[in-house]
């Protein structure tokens, strides 16, 4: 095999692949399954729960294939220069859409409560309308009356717990040191991966991923405590659905990160990345260190404000 660090001078241009089509495939049978799933079959048919996982196993091993060819044309020595930028350039993207995505939430969370919630209860003179409608209804933010009589506020809020709470109610506490320090984990293998140490990438690399672990069951456990002690559900009123919206997508994101750090790990104890060639690790750093930045903006709007 050509040694991985040479490289085309001409833009290496694939041979034909229908990956794409198998993905685009997996991604219809997916999404198609799992709305139907939620919008629960009348006839009672577990035809959607099969087509969801279906779809994602056609993901899976298209992904798997894909990423397996990119990976062994890059130690044929087939990536050019300009082939290595325009990976730079689709990761910076990639991660540029995940912050507008992120942005759109935080956006619908700060209108929520700043302006619809006021206006409901009769504030200012778009509230007018608040009075007529719903003059019942009470615009404390999360805890307030819903107007609706069948989906109730919760019983208390997610916000930072008072001293003598049990330790569940600092979940979120935990998992913010958690990533913070995840962000630290990751910097350190990447050191140890460009200065050549084999062993510090691993094990900061490994540990790293330990931590994502960690932090994915805490949030679980978190939802159990919110929906059995504290009342806070998707039914909840609005908080509950913005709630459990921004912090499940950002356990989404935590679940893929891990993943992909993950693959990386399992890269290098096969001998793969070197200090001069290694963007395949260096992206998911990247990746890693956008959802940490993220949640501290869950962190500070969602819990403490």
């Amino acid at each position: 095999m050509t040694d991985h660090h040479a490289g085309n001078e001409a833009y290496y241009v694939p041979h034909d692949s229908k990956l794409p089509v198998w993905l685009a495939l997996g991604l219809i049978m997916f999404m198609y399954g799992f709305g139907s799933s939620l919008n629960a079959n009348a006839d009672g048919s577990d035809a959607s729960t099969f087509l969801t996982w279906a779809g994602f196993g056609v993901i899976g091993v298209t992904l798997y294939v894909w990423f397996s060819t990119v990976i062994k044309e890059n130690h044929a020595g087939l990536a050019s220069a300009q082939l290595k930028r325009s990976y730079v350039w689709g990761m910076g993207w990639f991660i540029f859409s995940e912050v507008m995505f992120f942005a759109a939430f935080f956006g619908a969370l700060y209108y929520v409560r700043n302006f619809a919630v006021p206006w409901l209860g009769g504030e200012g003179e778009k509230g007018m309308a608040g009075q007529y409608l719903w003059p019942s209804f009470s615009p404390e933010w999360a805890t307030g009356t819903n107007p609706s009589e069948y989906r109730p506020g919760p019983a208390e809020t997610m916000a930072a717990p008072a001293l003598g709470s049990s330790w569940l109610s600092y979940l979120p506490f935990w998992n913010t040191a958690i990533l913070l320090f995840s962000s630290f984990t990751i910097h350190w293998a990447h050191t140890g991966l460009k200065a050549g140490k084999r062993a510090m990438l691993t094990g900061w690399l490994a540990f790293t991923v330990l931590l994502g672990i960690i932090f994915l069951f805490l949030q679980v456990e978190e939802y159990i405590h919110a929906y059995e002690a504290l009342g806070l559900t998707l039914e909840s009123g609005i908080y509950g659905s913005t709630f459990f919206i921004l912090t499940g997508f950002h356990g989404f994101h935590v679940t893929l990160g891990t993943f992909m750090l993950a693959m990386c790990l399992v890269r290098v104890l096969r001998g793969h990345f070197s200090p001069e060639d290694h963007f395949g690790f260096e992206a998911c750093s990247w990746y890693w260190h956008f959802v940490d930045v993220v949640w501290m903006g869950l962190f500070i709007f969602v819990y403490i404000f």
